[in-house]
């Protein structure tokens, strides 16, 4: 079949209809936290320590590296002597060998509602919950190993039998320690799903017409296609072969096509299967194919090739096409084509050379009410 299809700037995009997935990545902060409860048991025992003595908690594992608890009886100085003080350290950093290292890490410590149970036990509200954000332990000279608060729990409030707070002599402390372990980014583009290439398939099945139940005859020119795949794109093409109103001559499955353009059927069937048309060269040939396939697209109601066509269109009004494009506007009911003509004639100078065109004369003829609106717009 000879003869060319419009251009893809009418589809609005590229022949292949997709566009492309951007690569992407993600940033991921790895954070590992280990948990301690320090139950003391005998409380009223550990007051014989003086001011800023301690004992330490058995010793447990965050992030790969060793922390224990302080617990200070009697405050860890001799201003918070009437306090218990409770501090997190850092013991050891994990593959240091000796050499002094930093851990990044946020904690939090929180005196537990009693201390028989402490996986069971329940936190109160603060101010008996302390937490701090992430910051830096050090295991060198001048570094800071430890965080916590000197001014933990003051040992009144801690004894007050209707605080419920220390319960047959003993309380509980958990720690929790947050530690940040890395910084990693990940390729995710790997994990998107590609993009849809069904325009492809269905357009390999048009070519190949593997499976074609049904011919067309335009103009002579024979063109297979699959009756489903046009009653899913097309209400007429439903309605027509496969509604209780189909042709007769469908049964023999060669259906004559009257009344239309070749190239323009074969431009349809493309954009049916892939929902893109086919690229030609810009110029008078390719605005006559939008004409054609917006009249087709108009026949059996394929609004978005019709939307396609009238945008191209609307774009390339000039002296030659305003005519007929009008009269094709005013037919197929294209309301934002018919303002772009009338737009484009409005002017004495563009409606005195459009009237020397050849279509002024079909339009005149097809559209005879349409010379009263050009009129009404000169004379605004």
């Amino acid at each position: 079949m000879a003869g060319s299809s419009p251009s893809a700037a009418a589809s609005g995009g590229g022949g292949g209809g997709c566009e492309a997935v951007p690569s992407t990545s993600t940033i991921v902060a790895e954070m590992a936290t280990g948990s301690h409860v320090l139950t003391v048991d005998g409380y009223s025992g550990t007051k014989g320590l003086a001011v800023g003595e301690h004992v330490k908690s058995g010793t447990f594992v965050a992030g790969g590296h060793s922390w224990h608890i302080k617990y200070f009886p009697n405050g860890a100085t001799d201003e918070t002597s009437e306090w218990v003080s409770v501090f997190v350290c850092l013991i050891r950093p994990a593959k240091t060998k000796g050499a002094a290292a930093t851990v990044k890490a946020r904690c939090k410590l929180t005196l537990l509602l009693d201390g028989r149970d402490g996986r069971a036990a329940l936190p109160p509200p603060p101010p008996f919950t302390k937490s701090c954000e992430l910051r830096t332990f050090s295991s060198g000279k001048g570094g800071s190993d430890q965080w916590g608060h000197k001014k933990f729990v003051r040992r009144k409030e801690l004894e007050d039998p209707s605080k419920r707070l220390l319960r047959h002599d003993r309380f509980s402390v958990r720690c929790d320690v947050t530690v940040a372990v890395g910084i990693r980014t990940d390729d995710t583009t790997a994990k998107l799903p590609p993009p849809s290439d069904l325009h492809r398939h269905l357009g390999r099945l048009l070519k190949t017409n593997a499976g074609a139940d049904v011919t067309f005859d335009v103009a002579g020119h024979k063109f297979a296609a699959h009756r489903c795949v046009l009653a899913a794109r097309s209400p007429v093409f439903m309605a027509e072969l496969l509604g209780p109103m189909k042709e007769e001559d469908t049964e023999s499955h060669v259906v004559a096509i009257r009344d239309m353009d070749a190239r323009a059927f074969k431009a349809m069937l493309h954009f049916i299967y892939t929902d893109s048309l086919p690229n030609v060269d810009d110029g008078g040939e390719a605005a006559a194919m939008a004409q054609h396939l917006l009249a087709a697209a108009d026949r059996y109601d394929i609004e978005r090739l019709k939307l396609i066509c009238e945008d191209k269109l609307s774009g390339g009004v000039d002296a030659t096409t305003a005519a007929t494009t009008l009269a094709l506007a005013e037919q197929h009911g294209c309301c934002r084509l018919k303002e772009a003509c009338l737009r484009f004639m409005a002017s004495p100078a563009n409606l005195k050379a459009a009237m020397a065109s050849d279509g002024f004369e079909h339009l005149a003829r097809s559209c005879p009410s349409l010379l009263k609106e050009l009129a009404a717009n000169l004379a605004v």
